[in-house]
């Protein structure tokens, strides 16, 4: 069986959930699923529901990836969690803005802000 890609890596702050993208790149529909999955499972777990998403290591992910990312934010907030996008390439953030996901997403600047943020709400 072939490892499974995108990986994640998964820790814990007081508060939140942060969930880090490993891998540069995010473009394949199978990496795209096995993503989706891991997501799922993350969400399923993380009490309280407050997930931080970590770009740092991502230069290129495919529109598909847009279209996760809202699938998994209407799943949290369903749930009454909040989520925070962190460290995102310029380049994908001009993509954000150009879709305006900018408006639908909260986007920090890092992961101390997004902790922050999460901490300040309580």
């Amino acid at each position: 069986m072939e490892p499974i890609n995108p990986r994640i890596s998964v820790r814990y702050t007081q508060g939140a959930t942060i969930v880090a993208f490993t891998d540069e790149k995010i473009l394949e529909e199978s990496d795209i699923r096995a993503l989706q999955e891991s997501l799922v499972s993350v969400i399923a777990q993380a009490e309280p529901m407050n997930i931080i998403l970590d770009f740092q290591s991502v230069r290129f992910l495919s529109s598909a990836v847009l279209g996760l990312l809202i699938r998994i934010s209407k799943r949290i907030y369903e749930r009454k969690g909040r989520l925070k996008l962190c460290n995102i390439d310029a380049k994908i953030y001009e993509i954000f803005k150009i879709t305006r996901l900018t408006q639908v997403f909260d986007i920090c600047q890092d992961i101390e802000a997004a902790v922050r943020e999460l901490s300040q709400a309580h």
